[in-house]
């Protein structure tokens, strides 16, 4: 009789706790809407495809109750020329974001992948600009710790350009 109770016991505690609560994704429409809304609204400069740039950068920025952004800063960015139409996208994602009910302010950490479509066939010139951009780069980095307090990471936004001619 004890097991009995042991077991049911155990059987509805389990029921009433859970490791991790389920939130709504932070963008209207869900992660699918905001890596589309992402790839249609990031516009690759000029810049970053003459120097075939490619990296990563990751922003955390806060949003309030009205899905405003108030903040943007860069945590780490392969180079400068990565974080401009980024930011740019960003200031295009006000009032599509949703924070929790209980805060007034939320903020998320948002990284971003920029790359190249690369040609079947790559060139000589190609490889040595890829290079050439590679070694020249200028990486945005933290010096000193970062509180991230009750920060959400989101998915990764994957971008990939054309070379053009």
């Amino acid at each position: 009789m004890k097991k009995i109770i042991l077991l049911a016991v155990a059987v509805l505690s389990s029921i009433y706790s859970m490791a991790q609560t389920e939130l709504a994704f932070p963008f209207q429409g869900g992660a699918p809407v905001m890596t589309s809304f992402f790839k249609d609204s990031l516009v690759v400069s000029p810049e970053i495809i003459k120097a075939k740039a490619t990296g990563t950068a990751v922003f955390k920025f806060t949003a309030d109750t009205k899905g405003t952004i108030t903040r943007i800063v860069i945590y780490q960015a392969d180079d400068y020329v990565l974080t401009l139409p980024i930011i740019e996208a960003l200031k295009k994602s006000n009032h599509k974001w949703i924070i929790p009910d209980h805060e007034k302010t939320h903020d998320f950490i948002l990284p971003f992948s920029i790359a190249f479509n690369p040609p079947a066939i790559p060139s000589k010139a190609l490889v040595m600009k890829a290079y050439d951009f590679y070694v020249k780069r200028k990486p945005i980095n933290a010096a000193n710790q970062i509180p991230l307090d009750n920060a959400t990471l989101l998915p990764t936004v994957m971008i990939s350009y054309d070379l053009g001619q």
